[in-house]
């Protein structure tokens, strides 16, 4: 069983040969515009325009907590779009991000990623606008992908 690799950079442009899938939270709202969307919508238009119909058509789909769209953006490489936050704001409710929902849908990123032979990259996920904190998520990490041999790459973005 590996780790998971820490380096400085932009997971939008992930490392190494093979199949690869990058991960990212989402919230339930339908709103993409600020955070890591950004980057992802500067690189590729299909994960924002596959998210906003995934959202648009819920009653007939599977959007909501926990769930994960996968949306290829070349033949290598694959978008997951994580639905693992309540709401965008914080507040009385305490913040956005729900932990058990990211660890569901990383098992579901998991199953995607051995079918292909794929390691997973991804920011720092549920820890910016969602206020999610690193020592919660790190170790669904672990559980979901790296106890189940999924390579895993976490990118801390330059500058």
């Amino acid at each position: 069983m590996g780790d998971i690799v820490y380096v400085r950079g932009d997971a939008t442009s992930p490392r190494g040969k093979g199949q690869k899938i990058i991960a990212h939270v989402c919230n339930d709202l339908g709103g993409w515009g600020k955070g890591f969307v950004l980057a992802v919508s500067r690189r590729w238009p299909e994960p924002e325009s596959a998210y906003r119909r995934w959202h648009r058509e819920r009653a007939g789909n599977d959007f909501g907590l926990g769930a994960v769209q996968f949306v290829r953006v070349s033949p290598y490489l694959c978008v997951a779009n994580m639905i693992g936050q309540r709401g965008l704001r914080r507040g009385s409710k305490g913040v956005p991000v729900q932990y058990e929902a990211i660890g569901a849908a990383l098992g579901a990123v998991a199953a995607r990623a051995a079918e292909e032979g794929a390691s997973v990259h991804m920011p720092r996920i549920g820890c910016g606008l969602a206020g999610g904190r690193w020592s919660r998520i790190e170790p669904l990490i672990a559980r979901e992908l790296v106890a189940r041999g999924v390579p895993v790459t976490v990118y801390d973005h330059e500058g």
